[in-house]
């Protein structure tokens, strides 16, 4: 079904961002791994410009837009929205930026979406950073954390948890395999949690664990 998106995207969007040669490093963690937090972290320390294409999608769809209204209509019957549509997404707000160096956050939440991503960009993330972080220790968090999330109750945690493990975990193996993954235990304080990302962004220091 891609192909005219795709051929599109190509054209527009993917043969400038190539030429940039920007760094991209998806980031990937289950819910309550502290992911958001290092973001911050890092696009304050490090100048990089984060995308979650999960907040990409909501601004879509609160534009008005036809795109938008298609991408409400998908989630409202329950329907998995294309993975080249949050790729468009992605390029679109990667290229009007007018940077070159990304967090992607969120993404890709599956195989398909990997395979589509660098099928439709041309390009692949120099490496993959991911907030490992059990299970319990994920719940703990989400259950304290109390911002009023709907879905920050034990059952839909644990649900989303499975998610995550079945569908992000062929991806971890997939880029593990060609040693891109850069994996981080995530259940420590968030300041040990940055010194281990600070020597993965500053391979000079890596005195930092």
């Amino acid at each position: 079904m891609g192909t005219v998106v795709e051929a599109a995207n190509k054209g527009a969007n993917g043969s400038i961002l190539e030429k940039r040669k920007p760094t991209i490093v998806f980031v990937l963690g289950g819910p309550g791994s502290g992911k958001g937090t290092q973001c911050a972290n890092i696009v304050e320390h490090y100048g990089y410009t984060h995308l979650s294409a999960g907040d990409l999608l909501r601004a879509e769809i609160k534009s008005g837009s036809e795109n938008g209204t298609m991408i409400q209509n998908m989630i409202k019957e329950g329907k998995i929205v294309p993975s080249e549509v949050t790729i468009k997404l992605l390029q679109r707000a990667m290229e009007e930026s007018g940077k070159d160096k990304f967090l992607i956050d969120g993404f890709p939440r599956n195989e398909e979406n990997r395979a589509a991503f660098e099928k439709v960009t041309g390009m692949e993330p120099s490496f993959v950073l991911y907030f490992d972080c059990p299970e319990e220790e994920m719940e703990r968090r989400l259950l304290s954390r109390n911002q009023g999330r709907e879905d920050d109750n034990i059952e839909t945690i644990r649900k989303r948890f499975k998610v995550f493990l079945e569908s992000s975990l062929p991806v971890i193996n997939y880029y593990d395999a060609k040693g891109k993954v850069r994996k981080i235990d995530a259940a420590r304080p968030i300041e040990e949690v940055f010194a281990s990302v600070k020597a993965i962004f500053e391979p000079k220091n890596e005195k930092a664990d």
